[in-house]
């Protein structure tokens, strides 16, 4: 049986409102086609799962240098 394609799951606008960079404190950008929020202060993207953020850094992805 082939896995279901689901749409991307939507982050809550307020829940985004509050959330803060765990590294820098600083706010978080949403990136809806790589379903992450990335952190520009630190340069990292942290994922999201099944509409959860893991906000740890071990588990962020670091952005390519521009």
């Amino acid at each position: 049986m082939a896995p279901l394609d689901r749409p991307a799951a939507r982050i809550d606008v307020k829940l985004l409102e509050m959330l803060v960079c765990p590294v820098t404190k600083t706010a978080l950008a949403y990136d809806e086609a790589r379903q992450e929020l990335v952190s520009r202060a630190a340069r990292l993207a942290y994922p999201i799962r099944d509409g959860i953020p893991i906000m740890l850094p071990d588990e962020a992805r670091p952005l390519a240098e521009d």
